[in-house]
């Protein structure tokens, strides 16, 4: 049975063992972490300290545009933009990864305490019933302090996270 974790796009890149786990993983990504891809692609902030490191990161961010831009992977993800909260059909990368996209919707639910993405990645692990999968510690101390009810993992962890049969 598939793992499924709640994850912006550019974890993706950032983080390549997350394409690499050792059993079938669903990532469920909310459809403005995509957007954001083309802001760091094009963005002269770096995403990396290492220059090196950056430049690779960016090309990868440029394979996950790639991607999500061909035909039949925009036609699905097209479908799931029709509906607030729809997911997309199935985007598979390889055997062990399959990729949903989300038309998440930030209802503020959260306030001031967490951006527009991060509470759309709150409520789709809420609605979703998955972890969340994040590289933010500050992220999940939040989580934590304002006590709401998601599992979410380092990506430190995600191979105890992916083992993990108590996840939600």
């Amino acid at each position: 049975m598939s793992k499924t974790f709640i994850i912006e796009a550019v974890m993706l890149a950032v983080h390549g063992q997350l394409m690499l786990p050792g059993q079938p993983v669903t990532y469920i990504i909310p459809y403005t972490s995509i957007q954001e891809l083309y802001e760091l692609q094009s963005g002269s902030e770096p995403i990396m300290l290492e220059e090196e490191d950056d430049g690779f990161v960016k090309q990868m961010i440029g394979e996950l545009i790639a991607f999500f831009e061909e035909a039949f992977n925009k036609k699905k993800i097209e479908k799931a933009l029709s509906m607030p909260w729809r997911k997309s059909p199935p985007l598979p990368i390889n055997e062990n990864v399959t990729l949903l996209v989300v038309f998440a919707i930030d209802n503020e639910a959260y306030g001031e305490q967490f951006d527009p993405i991060e509470t759309e990645l709150i409520l789709t692990s809420i609605k979703e019933q998955g972890a969340l999968l994040t590289d933010q510690l500050d992220f999940i101390e939040r989580i934590i302090q304002a006590e709401i009810p998601v599992q979410a993992f380092d990506v430190a962890d995600f191979e105890f996270a992916v083992e993990d049969d108590n996840q939600v």
